[in-house]
């Protein structure tokens, strides 16, 4: 039987346990959720009729600060999957070095199936089922899949109205009108793309053109494709949940994401001003792009997508997880024999709580910074905790995940140590 997504996650904490001891005291600590919520969200639909969804918030830990982590809408949420990326948060915030723990929340459903009054209705009643559990200083929520800067406004909305209080502090990734933070919007691609360009000389992908699939053409995909396209590099191939196009010349992204958000289809084009041209290109499955011989390879999707079947047909020479847990512990190993680098989730794709991060920050001061400001911060953070990752692989001669883990245990565990832990209290007869 395979183990689920939590049991997977564990066993990451495990083997960076191999190399870096901590305090027992830290890692029972670091085993189990401190606290996990279901709730049952009743919402009138627009016939009338009434649906019950299940929605579900996990505070995982909170050993660095009050616990941070998105809200995902998807068929497939269930408490697994949310307990799983609550515990990735914890070590995510340790690894950048932000004052966080971990969070995640979620409603099962299919969000496509619902017109934008439901979604609101659906919201707002998930806001009021988990409003006692959540706060400012307690567990702040932002965006995730199938969720955006409107869904967070209803949401700061809802709450606000519940606490007969305006309070922005509550949620991040919120629109700019209400509180949100310039900077936002392309925060999780971004910090890929600085993590990339930080580390990809020292792991042999040297050179000004780098060919790159990204796997996930949503807006995390998109953003991190603009940029690498900015900086001379080729987009050879992009997807969605539906398939994937094909260009070894190289796509435009902002052409082919202009024309998908239009028309919800992933087309090749190219476009000058309102005019989109059709450009030749070859049609993939998500599976044989994860497969091309391309230089970098970006699963931006869903977990568990790089596993043992298809590890030993992976080409790139560095994978960059803009996704949540897109490889499994089997297939890592394959990857790391095989001479693979994969840049880890917690590190890659930590742009988005980084910012996160600072819009909580702006909300609570009151002042907002520029768009310039934002970024350089955050480059600032993303290359610092990526200068450390490396130096730990040069250190312990093992995969960057292992290493990332490593430098997240050495923030928390001191956290714990700073408490006060049994070699503290124990008295010598």
């Amino acid at each position: 039987m395979a183990d689920s997504t939590f049991e997977q996650a564990i066993r990451q904490l495990d083997k960076a346990l191999g190399f870096y001891k901590i305090d027992i005291e830290s890692e029972q600590r670091l085993r189990s959720p401190k606290a996990s919520l279901s709730v049952s969200i009743p919402v009138r639909m627009d016939d009338g009729s009434l649906k019950v969804f299940q929605g579900y918030r996990v505070r995982y830990n909170d050993l660095l600060g009050p616990s941070k982590g998105g809200i995902r809408f998807h068929p497939d949420v269930n408490l697994d999957e949310v307990s799983s990326l609550a515990f990735w948060m914890t070590f995510k915030c340790a690894v950048v070095g932000i004052p966080y723990g971990g969070g995640k929340g979620g409603v099962t459903v299919n969000p496509k199936e619902l017109s934008l009054l439901e979604t609101e209705r659906l919201s707002r009643g998930y806001m009021s089922a988990i409003a006692d559990f959540i706060g400012p200083d307690v567990d702040i929520p932002a965006p995730d899949v199938y969720t955006n800067s409107m869904i967070m406004g209803w949401m700061v909305d809802e709450y606000s109205n519940i606490r007969r209080a305006y309070t922005p502090s509550i949620i991040t990734g919120k629109p700019i009108a209400l509180g949100g933070s310039l900077g936002r919007e392309d925060a999780t691609g971004r910090g890929g793309f600085y993590c990339m360009e930080a580390v990809r000389d020292t792991l042999g992908a040297s050179g000004k053109q780098l060919r790159i699939a990204v796997q996930g053409f949503g807006n995390v995909g998109y953003h991190f494709a603009r940029l690498a396209h900015e900086a001379g590099h080729k987009i050879v191939a992009v997807s969605d949940s539906k398939g994937a196009i094909y260009k070894e010349e190289g796509l435009d992204p902002v052409s082919v994401y202009k024309v998908k958000r239009e028309t919800r289809n992933l087309e090749a084009v190219y476009c000058q001003g309102s005019v989109c041209d059709p450009v030749d290109h070859t049609r993939l499955t998500n599976e044989e792009l994860l497969e091309l011989d391309v230089d970098i390879l970006a699963p931006a999707a869903l977990e568990n997508v790089i596993t043992k079947e298809n590890a030993s047909r992976i080409k790139a020479k560095i994978i960059v997880e803009l996704a949540n847990g897109p490889t499994t512990p089997e297939a890592d190993e394959i990857l790391f024999e095989n001479g693979i680098h994969v840049l880890p989730d917690i590190l890659a794709n930590a742009g988005g709580v980084t910012v996160s991060y600072f819009e909580w920050v702006q909300n609570r001061q009151g002042l907002y910074w520029e768009e310039e400001e934002v970024q350089k911060k955050l480059k600032q953070i993303i290359d610092k905790a990526s200068a450390e990752v490396i130096e730990l692989q040069k250190e312990h001669r093992t995969d960057l995940r292992t290493c990332a883990y490593i430098s997240a245990l050495k923030r928390l565990n001191s956290a714990v140590e700073a408490k006060g832990t049994v070699r503290d209290y124990s008295v010598r007869r």
